[in-house]
């Protein structure tokens, strides 16, 4: 099969023959049509994330299944299927109040620890794999449903944790990105009610007003915490969502943030910062967050498959472009999500 290779830290993506994987017991293996190309794989194409080399990048997948391992009852040959990012063991205590993500004995990642989507197939846990709902238009729109799984899953969780409802005004950082144009879709699906993108690249303003934005704020001309004030009659936002991680931002954020407020972090690669008094005084909430479970993962394909939701692919090409796809990544360029297409 055709697959993209990363052999070493920040080194080039290729395109190679390998060959195809054949299932084991308790695994299956996915037709891939589709694989998104988000921050979260990135990190490992820049070096700032280690794997053991060569491996194959890629966990937004939509595809279908080829063939499946003895014992496997979750999948079947035909259906449908997206992935699960985290490889959980599926029975410690936080795999089953359905928190996955802090799984006690968390075996890795999918496109990190084993092989992953940028492929024409792939082989995982049959347990990793999620059906894609039936009403869901995969094969016409496989770039989109393939970034579900992580693009908007991960926002539907964030709504959740910070109690996003009618009376809030959300600030989402990194608003022009992938996680951050559904960020502010998510939020303005959940009833807020003023959501306000914040990014350095005014380029990317034009698509967070189609997301959702009822304003944007330049960063890079500084005052973000008074321009959000400003925004705000001086009251400052209810919620304010962190996809950046640097200590500016998280400054900011809490500069701008007004009483009883909550300040959510979700960055792959985030940096500390100081917390200010206010938070006490303030009766502020900072809280941290990763990915999404599998029910909001399954959630997240529902919501779309309703049409209350839609996922934002702006790029795609196929396998043999993953490089210059990640350049462009690396430089900020992508607006929303990117796919590589497998044909």
């Amino acid at each position: 099969m055709q697959a993209v290779l990363i052999k070493g830290a920040g080194t080039p993506l290729t395109l190679e023959t390998v060959p195809d994987p054949t299932p084991g017991p308790g695994e299956a293996v996915a037709k891939v049509h589709a694989c998104g190309a988000g921050l979260t794989i990135h990190h490992v194409r820049a070096g700032r994330t280690a794997v053991n080399y060569p491996r194959i990048l890629g966990h937004e997948i939509a595809g279908e299944i080829v063939a499946v391992g003895s014992g496997v009852t979750e999948v079947a040959v035909g259906d449908p299927v997206t992935a699960y990012f985290y490889l959980t063991c599926g029975h410690c205590h936080w795999c089953r109040i359905n928190r996955e993500t802090l799984c006690d004995n968390l075996a890795g990642h999918v496109g990190r620890d084993i092989d992953g989507g940028y492929a024409e197939y792939m082989k995982a846990p049959a347990r990793s794999f999620i059906k894609l709902p039936l009403d869901l238009d995969w094969r016409a729109h496989p770039a989109e449903a393939g970034v579900i799984c992580d693009a908007i899953a991960t926002p539907v969780k964030v709504i959740r944790k910070a109690r996003v409802d009618y009376s809030d005004t959300v600030a989402v950082f990194g608003a022009g990105g992938g996680l951050g144009l559904h960020m502010l879709q998510a939020a303005r699906w959940a009833g807020a009610k003023k959501v306000i993108a914040v990014d350095v690249m005014a380029s990317k303003f034009e698509a967070c007003g189609k997301a959702g934005a009822d304003a944007c704020v330049d960063a890079t001309a500084g005052r973000v915490a008074e321009q959000l004030r400003e925004l705000t009659q001086g009251k400052g936002v209810d919620v304010a969502i962190d996809f950046v991680g640097a200590p500016e931002c998280g400054a900011a954020a809490l500069g701008a943030m007004n009483k009883g407020a909550r300040l959510v972090l979700l960055a792959g690669r985030g940096k500390g910062f100081q917390l200010d008094p206010a938070v006490m005084r303030n009766e502020l909430e900072v809280m941290g967050s990763r990915y999404a479970t599998r029910q909001e993962v399954i959630d997240a394909l529902d919501l779309v498959a309703r049409n209350e939701l839609h996922a934002i692919v702006n790029e795609k090409v196929p396998l043999a472009q993953a490089e210059a796809i990640h350049q462009r990544l690396e430089r900020g360029l992508i607006t929303g999500r990117a796919a590589l297409m497998i044909v």
